[in-house]
């Protein structure tokens, strides 16, 4: 008989998302361990170009109701799907890389003539920041989006976890421990953020996207 692999997500997945762990036989528990909320700042002094390094950046300057005025302005983003939702929407990405360190060190090298915005979460990452700061790139930040922590007591036993930010992370070894268990990360900074908890068992996924952490997921079981 097969053994039942049970894996938890620590954020809760699109139904066609969760179709495939379901149909590999995979039992699948979903919450989600942050909670997003979009600000509405003053969009004021920006600079020539913007900076989005999430999806929630853009969805909240979705909403802004001065979001037409940005469309004049170059882009510079993180991640496939956070460039596709800019495109969409009618933003000119001039620039997109996997990770922040690599934009942050494409603008320093290539693009840094110009003065930035830096659209951000209250919980954003310093690489991208200070590496523009270290190189006397101009920029600002804008905090448009909150990430709060919302943790939940997993009683399960598991076989794997899904992980999607440093913040999930966080979230969920405030009420659990990992062990044996397999963790699924969607990138390097996710799994930096495991690491330094002396956690091993790590699989990173080739490209920063939910379906490629579930494409590992069905790969390893």
């Amino acid at each position: 008989m097969t053994k039942q692999i049970n894996i938890v997500s620590t954020k809760k997945l699109l139904p066609n998302q969760k179709q495939l762990l379901l149909d590999a036989n995979i039992q699948l528990i979903e919450e989600d361990f942050i909670k997003t909320t979009f600000l509405s700042p003053p969009l004021e002094g920006l600079g020539e170009a913007l900076i989005f390094t999430s999806q929630n950046a853009v969805q909240s300057i979705l909403q802004h109701p001065k979001c037409n005025e940005l469309k004049s302005k170059n882009v510079f983003s993180v991640g496939m799907k956070t460039k596709d939702l800019l495109t969409q929407n009618g933003f000119n990405v001039i620039a997109y890389t996997g990770y922040a360190s690599d934009l942050a060190e494409i603008i320093s090298l290539i693009y840094n003539k110009e003065s930035y915005t830096f659209f951000c979460g209250n919980l954003r990452r310093a690489i991208l920041p200070d590496t523009l700061k270290e190189n006397g790139i101009t920029f600002n930040e804008i905090e448009v989006y909150e990430t709060n922590i919302t943790s939940k007591k997993i009683k399960s036993k598991l076989d794997g976890i899904l992980f999607f930010s440093p913040s999930g992370v966080e979230s969920y070894l405030k009420l659990n421990t990992i062990k044996d268990e397999m963790c699924f990360c969607i990138g390097e900074t996710t799994a930096e953020s495991l690491e330094n908890k002396k956690i091993k068992n790590i699989i990173i996924a080739d490209k920063p996207s939910v379906e490629n952490v579930i494409a590992e997921v069905l790969e390893y079981y």
